[in-house]
């Protein structure tokens, strides 16, 4: 899976020693550009991935994760860890849309369009002053 945004936080790098070596892992929360804003926080496991994906709060990135659950204590817990972090400029991908405004409905402001021309028009013409709109036959 993959999600763009702007990293606006992260957690305190851990460490320790497992029987297969020592290990790091460091999370980061980023923030979408939705008309309403998701937060994410992810994980990057490993040195050399922290090393090489160099992610500094405030910068635009796209993260491509898995998410996987384990159970602990009888309870369940979602993990979601990045195998890749990439930079991206903000100004190239329109990482800030411009979101229309929004109608009463919490949908887009619908955009005018031109009128059709009267021939192809599916309604009647709009009758000027003086003419009788009644076609009633009483």
């Amino acid at each position: 899976m993959e999600l763009q945004g702007r990293v606006i936080a992260e957690t305190a790098e851990r460490s320790g020693t497992s029987a297969r070596g020592e290990w790091k892992v460091k999370g980061f929360v980023i923030e979408t550009h939705e008309q309403f804003p998701k937060k994410m926080l992810f994980e990057v496991f490993g040195a050399d991935r922290l090393a090489r994906f160099n992610i500094q709060v405030g910068q635009e990135v796209l993260v491509s994760f898995d998410i996987d659950a384990h159970e602990y204590n009888g309870r369940w817990f979602n993990n979601i860890r990045a195998f890749d972090v990439r930079q991206v400029d903000p100004a190239q991908y329109g990482a800030a849309p411009v979101v229309p405004p929004a109608t009463a409905f919490g949908g887009p402001a619908p955009t005018p369009t031109p009128a059709a021309p009267a021939a192809e028009s599916p309604f009647p013409p709009v009758p000027t002053e003086g003419e009788s709109t009644d076609d009633l036959p009483f």
